[in-house]
């Protein structure tokens, strides 16, 4: 569990805020009625606004300074009004963004799942699981941020700012450029903080991916972490993660308080020259104090939303690094490199009854890291029907095998056939349909034990019955309170190890595979209950043709042939009695395992 550091490919690149606000628009474009609603009702809530000073300089001119009370009622009647309709308007602007806000997040958080779920395995070998997560999660909720107080209410203060301007220009002018002069240091202070805001905000979302990838891992292996009583230990590097995200955050409130605070400074200086230069007109007879009034109002409006900038670019900076890593993670290839076009449904199975091997690896050579081969010009054939068994040391290339044969991971060099045809050529879905795994450490979902057989497949869910039967499941399913509508908790806790993987057991035969591979399927499985599945094991391999990985080797002698492989070469291939004849590295491992037992 080592965290301490933020992965570098989390804020690496340069920001094109233009462009991913584009690649954006396509997410929002399902909603543009309700956009183009917003945008209508803008310019009516700055309208309203923009009359408040108006009719308050109005009141103070003609009536209250003047003395004549008739019509001061209408006025404040008409400010009311005003009021009123600024806030009806108002609430419908925020609740269609905020509903739109929540659809879009929903429509991106089903892309991004649909696409994590169809990425290469070696992606999640690099990628932290808390990583992967929050982007489907934070990074998703910092964009419902953007719709309530971001991207859109931009353009209500942009149309406040226009008319503010337009209105003070045409009440005064000299009095305008007095105020605005303070202008050119205001954009000069935005544009330096949008900046430095940006790249403070990419580590933060680094380092929150880090810390969750910490989590998740920790929580997954608390057991462990339990039992060699590590806790401490895990806190000290909790801590360290925890204070680097603190850490992340000060730069981000530094600039947030210094933007709010320059704003706020430049707002009041602007009312201080106002006053200044105003009340020298006032006292020139060359404005009135309405006149007075009404800017200094407008001038408060004016800063008001470009005050709320700091609070809209966290939201925004936030929401741009947030698209970053989500366009990041959408633009990573679901498959492999370019490959010849998969063949028509169905295609591969007229092969059959042809004279090729069922399987055929030729010359096929791996590696997880350049330069370090798992397999190494590896070659074997199947027929079919055959029940073939893989033995050796641990990391001689045996799982791979079988990774390869399933397209988790793709070939780099050499081929492997399927019924002469190169699985690289063929559809991915139909390679997984024909082959059934059964891996060593079995994986159960939340839900019923029905379902963690068939896995929704409506096939599949026709044969759960007799899928736990031909493995001896039903044996112990039958005595459960609730049979195999028997809730599964998280990873299956409330099972054995040896319940669990009957389950999976179950649930390779009940998709009918042609092809069936145990991976150390029997490793976990007590001497009790391996003898109970082994009957369930020969009439599940019935029929099929079968690759079974296995380090007890009493669980292989009735094989057809035995595949001995070390580092990442096949050594020896014959039957259980040809291979202890040969006195090779299969009867060295022979001898070791019964000499133990």
């Amino acid at each position: 569990m080592h965290h301490s550091g933020i992965y570098e490919e989390e804020i690496a690149g340069k920001a094109y805020d233009t462009t991913l606000l584009k690649r954006f628009a396509r997410y929002v474009a399902p909603y543009r009625l309700s956009i183009m609603l917003v945008v209508l009702i803008l310019p009516l809530v700055a309208a309203c606004r923009l009359a408040q000073p108006w009719i308050i300089k109005l009141a103070i001119d003609e009536h209250i300074i003047t003395g004549k009370l008739a019509g001061l009622e209408t006025i404040a009647l008409g400010f009311l009004s005003i009021l009123v309709i600024e806030s009806l308007l108002s609430f419908l602007e925020v609740y269609l963004l905020q509903s739109v806000g929540q659809r879009v997040m929903s429509d991106m958080r089903s892309e991004l799942y649909r696409h994590v779920m169809h990425l290469p395995v070696p992606w999640f070998d690099r990628v932290p699981t808390g990583s992967a997560v929050t982007r489907l999660t934070s990074d998703v909720e910092v964009l419902g941020e953007m719709f309530a107080s971001g991207i859109i209410t931009i353009i209500g203060d942009v149309l406040l700012l226009i008319g503010i301007i337009s209105v003070m220009l045409w009440m005064n002018l000299k009095l305008s450029l007095v105020t605005f002069s303070i202008l050119p240091v205001l954009l000069y202070v935005a544009y330096t903080f949008r900046r430095r805001m940006r790249k403070s905000f990419r580590e933060v979302r680094a380092r929150l991916g880090s810390m969750n990838a910490f989590l998740n891992e920790c929580i997954s292996g608390i057991s462990i972490i339990q039992i060699f009583n590590r806790e401490r230990d895990e806190e000290r590097r909790f801590s360290n993660l925890n204070a680097s995200y603190r850490d992340a955050n000060m730069p981000v409130i530094f600039w947030d308080a210094s933007l709010y605070a320059l704003v706020e400074a430049l707002s009041s200086i602007a009312v201080a020259l106002i006053i200044w230069y105003g009340g020298g007109e006032i006292v020139k007879g060359a404005l009135t104090f309405g006149v007075l009034v009404a800017f200094i109002q407008y001038i408060e409006k004016f800063f008001s939303p470009i005050r709320d900038l700091s609070a809209k670019y966290s939201v925004m900076q936030g929401a741009m690094a947030s698209l970053e890593r989500i366009f990041a993670l959408l633009d990573t290839a679901p498959t492999s490199p370019s490959l010849p076009p998969p063949l028509q449904k169905g295609e591969i199975g007229k092969a059959e009854g042809n004279h090729h091997p069922l399987i055929e690896f030729r010359d096929v050579s791996f590696s997880y890291q350049d330069g370090n081969d798992i397999l190494s010009g590896f070659n074997l054939e199947v027929k079919r029907g055959e029940r073939i068994a893989i033995v050796g040391e641990s990391g001689g290339g045996k799982t791979t095998i079988t990774r390869l044969l399933t397209r988790l991971y793709e070939i780099e060099r050499g081929t492997i056939f399927l019924q002469g045809i190169d699985i690289r050529e063929c559809d991915i879905k139909q390679v997984r349909r024909r082959v059934g795994v059964v891996l060593q450490d079995p994986c159960l979902f939340a839900g019923s034990i029905e379902f963690n057989i068939c896995l929704g497949d409506e096939q599949a869910r026709q044969r759960v019955r007799q899928a736990a039967a031909a493995v001896g499941a039903d044996r112990f399913i039958d005595r459960l309170a609730h049979g195999y509508e028997e809730e599964v908790r998280e990873r299956g806790s409330n099972f054995s190890v040896g319940e669990k993987q009957l389950i999976s057991f179950a649930r390779a035969v009940a998709f009918d595979p042609e092809i069936l591979v145990l991976d150390e399927a029997t490793a976990s499985i007590d001497s009790t209950s391996e003898q109970m599945i082994q009957e369930g094991i020969k009439g599940m391999m019935q029929g099929r043709t079968s690759l079974v990985i296995a380090h007890r080797l009493s669980t292989i002698q009735d094989a057809d042939r035995i595949v001995t492989i070390q580092h990442g070469l096949k050594v020896e291939e014959g039957t259980h009695e040809e291979l202890l004849y040969a006195e090779g590295i299969y009867s060295r491992l022979h001898q070791l395992q019964f000499r133990e037992m």
